[in-house]
């Protein structure tokens, strides 16, 4: 487009500079890092308390259902009041919830029903936290670094998985499963000295503090309007009904029935998938805008392929390398997606626009950890993994195909946006 920048590697890079975005993405490395060696290890503690891939399900559906319905004021919230304020809110309530389960675990007192208990309790926080994290990265930047904010932000996030899991098997084998949760409560407290740190949001124009305050369906009548947005939001979904809980939820199961391995095994698949992971979201720092859906559709392509492949390779080092072909081309895609979204949003609505993002994959995780799991149960894993690759394959690529000129242009809010940079990097 007209005056739009060129990116290059070392341009994109720029956002690495001595400053709040910074500050914040070695914060957020160190709490990721805790966070997946949490996931892991509870993942490993329902895989020892049940065989049914239902009951997984059932704790995704305990987490998703108060995000589906609170993801919206989340966002809403997010445009109206202090990022900060309320991200150190969920910092504090994901500790206590860490420490709270090791505790149960280090005690033998653990059940199912305490699980679903405070995967509820997750959800809750998690309804502010995403959209509110998803918001605040393009604030810390200029416009024109949006991309490659997101990028290294999701480089970040996966670079976590690789070692998260990992680090995760092998601290439950020497220290017992209950010392993950103390871990993960610990490296909450980086993120939290990185919030701190972080300037307030400056004051806008009259008009546009205004618009911050208007409603929640604000952020869906904008998505709607916009062409290029809604179709990123139903690739998420399309992700998170067929794919993801293929991922986050059956892993286990998968590891434990299937490859008849230990945790540690666990910890170790599920880091080494995170390197494709990692791979597709470095890969787009600096990626030219008339090249992403040709890259989404070969990532979609490539997932249908693992997943399909995953279904008949029993063998561990033949399912990890899927896993990591599987994760690169949904990391590639994802961060596409939330890179054209996050672009195209105007600023007042960022946090509400997110939370319709977010709302399209998390959102759909009750019924997502339901749906395959129920599929896996009655007709079993490896024929319910190739139909979930072959929807998620065939409704990917369509929607891709419909947009492709679309993408490649700009929105009105980004030609309007010009080179004044967002608030909080004003700061810098």
């Amino acid at each position: 487009m007209s005056g739009e920048i060129k990116l290059t590697n070392r341009h994109a890079l720029r956002v690495l500079r001595p400053g709040p975005f910074r500050r914040y993405i070695i914060g957020s490395a160190i709490s990721d890092t805790g966070t997946w060696m949490q996931v892991m290890t509870q993942g490993w503690v329902m895989a020892t308390l049940t065989t049914s891939a239902f009951m997984l399900g059932l704790v995704q559906l305990c987490a998703g259902l108060p995000m589906l319905a609170l993801t919206m004021i989340g966002g809403s919230t997010a445009d109206k009041f202090d990022k900060r304020k309320i991200l150190l809110i969920t910092q504090y309530i994901q500790i206590a919830i860490a420490v709270s389960i090791g505790l149960l675990i280090w005690r033998g007192e653990i059940a199912i029903w305490q699980i679903f208990v405070f995967a509820a309790i997750q959800g809750v926080s998690n309804s502010f936290e995403m959209p509110t994290l998803s918001a605040l990265v393009p604030e810390l930047v200029k416009r024109e670094e949006i991309q490659s904010a997101i990028s290294i932000d999701r480089s970040v996030f996966h670079g976590s998985r690789v070692f998260g899991p990992a680090i995760g098997g092998y601290l439950v084998s020497a220290c017992g499963l209950a010392s993950a949760f103390f871990a993960n409560a610990i490296s909450f407290i980086a993120l939290i000295v990185a919030i701190l740190s972080l300037p307030p949001r400056l004051q806008g124009t009259k008009q546009e503090e205004e618009k911050r305050m208007s409603g929640i369906k604000e952020g869906f009548r904008y998505v709607a309007s916009d062409k290029p947005s809604l179709a990123m939001i139903v690739l998420i979904a399309t992700q998170s009904l067929c794919i993801f809980p293929i991922i986050t939820v059956m892993m286990p199961l998968y590891v434990r029935l299937v490859l008849h391995l230990g945790a540690d095994k666990l910890g170790t698949l599920m880091g080494a998938s995170a390197i494709g992971a990692v791979v597709g979201s470095i890969f787009l720092i600096g990626l030219p805008r008339e090249k992403r859906i040709p890259l989404m559709m070969i990532c979609a392509t490539a997932v249908t392929l693992a997943v399909t492949g995953l279904s008949r390779a029993p063998s561990f080092y033949v399912a990890m390398a899927l896993l990591i072909v599987n994760s690169l081309g949904l990391a590639t895609n994802f961060g596409l997606c939330s890179t054209i979204v996050q672009e195209r949003a105007p600023d007042y609505l960022r946090g509400r626009v997110s939370a319709v993002f977010m709302l399209s994959f998390v959102g759909l995780m009750p019924l997502a950890g339901l749906g395959v799991t129920s599929l896996s149960d009655l007709i079993g894993m490896p024929t319910a993994l190739v139909i979930a690759a072959i929807c998620y394959g065939a409704i990917t690529l369509l929607v891709l195909a419909r947009v492709r000129k679309q993408c490649c242009e700009p929105a009105l809010s980004e030609s309007q946006a010009g080179e004044t940079p967002p608030p909080i990097a004003a700061t810098i």
